[in-house]
C-alpha cells in the first residue's frame, strides 16, 4: 500500500506520528469506455476553451472566481491556509460512536505509526478501547478540509471522514406521508416479521454478487454465447394488500 498523507495525530501534548492509507478497495469491475465503432479507448483531454488546445499538468492552476476575474492559487496558499491542519490531525474532543449517526460517515482509512511512534499510537489505542469512545478532530488533505474521527478497529486506529451538518440535506425537501393510519395488526406482523429474521450482524457473508454475475456475462459473450436475459417485474404493494402480504411473508 502506498500511504496518501503523512503526519501527526495531537494527542493532548503527545504528538503521535503516522501515515494513512486507503483502507478500501473497489469490488466493481473495471470497464472502460470504447468506441463502439472500432473499439478504441476514449480518452479524455484537459482543453483551453479559448484556443481548443491540449494543456499539460505543468501549465495547469487552481483559481477561484471573485467579481469579474479568477485569483490563482498556488500550492503554498493550501498549507498557508491552515498550515497546522495539513501535517497534524488534533484530537480536541472525545466522543462516543453511537452519538453520530451513519449519515455523517464518509470514507475510512488506516492509520500506520511512523518510527519513534509505536508506543504513543498504542496507548492511543488502547485508551479509546478503554473508554469506549473516538477521537474527533479535522485534517486537510488535497487541499480540502476534512472532519475526522480516529476510532480503533481490530488492534488498529482508523480513521473515518465524517461530513459536517452543513452537508446534509434537510428531509423536509422531501415528500413524506403524513397521517397515514397503521393496522395494531400489521404492525404486530411487521415486528414479528423482523423479529422471525433478526440475527448477528456478519459482513462476510455479503458479497458482490453483482459484479459476478456480470463477470459471468462478459466471459460468456466473450465465447460467443448469448447470455440468458432474466426479465423482472417489481409488483407494488398496494395498502389494502398489506396485511396479507405480511400473512404471507410470517408463512
Amino acid at each position: 500500500m502506498r500511504a496518501i498523507w503523512t503526519g501527526a495525530i495531537g494527542f493532548g501534548l503527545v504528538n503521535i506520528p503516522i501515515k494513512i492509507y486507503s483502507a478500501t478497495e473497489n469490488s466493481t469491475l473495471d470497464l472502460d469506455m470504447l468506441d463502439r465503432k472500432d473499439l478504441a479507448n476514449i480518452k479524455f483531454k484537459r482543453v483551453n476553451e479559448l484556443t481548443g488546445k491540449e494543456v499539460k499538468w505543468d501549465n495547469i492552476v487552481k483559481g477561484y472566481f471573485m467579481n469579474d476575474h479568477y485569483v490563482v492559487l498556488e500550492e503554498a496558499d493550501f498549507e498557508d491556509a491552515s498550515p497546522e491542519k495539513t501535517k497534524l490531525i488534533n484530537l480536541h474532543a472525545f466522543v462516543k460512536l453511537v452519538d453520530i449517526d451513519s449519515i455523517y460517515f464518509e470514507t475510512p482509512y488506516y492509520l500506520e505509526p511512523q518510527k519513534d511512534g509505536q508506543k504513543a499510537y498504542q496507548l492511543l489505542l488502547k485508551a479509546l478501547e478503554k473508554t469506549k469512545t473516538a477521537g474527533l478532530g479535522a485534517f486537510v488533505m488535497r487541499n480540502v478540509e476534512h472532519l475526522a474521527i480516529i476510532k480503533p478497529y481490530q488492534n488498529t486506529l482508523v480513521l473515518n471522514k465524517i461530513r459536517y451538518q452543513q452537508e446534509i440535506r434537510d428531509v423536509n425537501e422531501l415528500k413524506l406521508p403524513t397521517n397515514v393510519k397503521i393496522q395494531k395488526a400489521e404492525m404486530d406482523m411487521a415486528t414479528q416479521l423482523i423479529q422471525q429474521h433478526s440475527k448477528t450482524f456478519d459482513i462476510s457473508q455479503y458479497k458482490n454478487e453483482y459484479a459476478n454475475d456480470l463477470l459471468k456475462i462478459i466471459k460468456q459473450k466473450d465465447k460467443g454465447k448469448r447470455p440468458t436475459i432474466r426479465k423482472i417485474k417489481v409488483k407494488h404493494t398496494k395498502s389494502d394488500d398489506i396485511l396479507a402480504k405480511l400473512k404471507a411473508s410470517l408463512g
